[in-house]
């Protein structure tokens, strides 16, 4: 499954911040009208530890629909590496309007770099393999798109987007079904086209699978030996996806028995924000 482009999310981009400063600003900041509305400030935006910068576009629709006049000039650009106390943007505009901005511009940038540095962080653990890491659908309701968009600028990538452009086959769906080749056949027939991935708990399903035509195999909680052990048995006839109890530590021993995915719900369900800071000068 491709990975999402920025290109293609101008219209979410669009409605992800009209959406955060309806909730933020409301009706009007009427702690900005202290400030006389004709006054200009500038203002600097600094990261207060290492992080990998993903969100830019969101930051630069805050300022644009909030206030046109307002000015961003960026030092950094998605994807790159920022050390502490590093300015990543500059602000010039009407004081009010950087003030109200604010609040939504950070939240943005802080919460989707903290995907993208947690990305970073895990494709650093598995570089030299051959492995993809990828997410899944565990993210902040009503931004998935953007924290797809985040793993790919930490050099991660995108599992299907939501229940409509891939099939992915659990357990429930198998028993539901009749069986692994019932499920299966099922898909192919119902979707033709559309990718075809099912879940595994045994060497036995992965025989299973694999003789019904899946696209991808998901291998839940299998061990290390048993992975390797499926990698020889599926000789590429399919690709392989390990899934559960995918931690740091055992990441990169995973990566090595051969498997082609590790899907890994936490780069976007367990997201720390990066820590950003705001100065204002008049």
């Amino acid at each position: 499954m491709p990975n999402l482009r920025l290109a293609d999310l101008t219209a979410e981009i669009e409605a992800n911040v009209r959406r955060a400063l309806l909730e933020d600003i409301g009706s009007g900041d009427i702690t900005a009208q202290l400030i006389p509305a004709e006054r200009l400030a500038k203002a600097t935006i600094i990261t207060r530890e290492a992080c990998v910068i993903a969100g830019t576009a969101w930051v630069d629709a805050v300022f644009r629909q909030l206030d046109p006049r307002v000015a961003v000039h960026w030092q950094v650009a998605d994807g790159d590496r920022a050390q502490a106390n590093q300015p990543l943007f500059h602000l010039e505009g009407p004081a009010r309007s950087l003030l109200s901005g604010e609040r939504s511009a950070l939240n943005f940038l802080q919460m989707l770099s903290g995907v993208a540095t947690r990305a970073r962080l895990l494709a650093d653990l598995v570089q030299g393999t051959q492995v993809r890491l990828l997410d899944t659908r565990k993210t902040l309701p009503g931004l998935r798109l953007a924290q797809k968009y985040a793993v790919t600028c930490g050099g991660c990538h995108n599992h299907r987007i939501g229940l409509y452009d891939a099939f992915l086959i659990k357990e429930n769906h198998i028993a539901a079904s009749g069986g692994v080749a019932e499920a299966v056949t099922a898909a192919h027939r119902i979707a033709p086209g559309k990718p075809v991935e099912i879940e595994v708990e045994t060497l036995d399903e992965l025989r299973q699978a694999l003789a019904a035509g899946a696209d991808i195999i998901m291998l839940d909680e299998l061990t290390l030996d048993e992975m390797r052990e499926a990698v020889g048995i599926t000789a590429g006839k399919a690709k392989l996806e390990a899934s559960g109890g995918v931690r740091e530590e055992t990441l990169r021993e995973i990566a090595e028995t051969g498997v082609d995915y590790i899907s890994i719900g936490a780069m976007t369900k367990d997201v720390k924000a990066v820590d950003l800071s705001m100065r204002l000068s008049l």
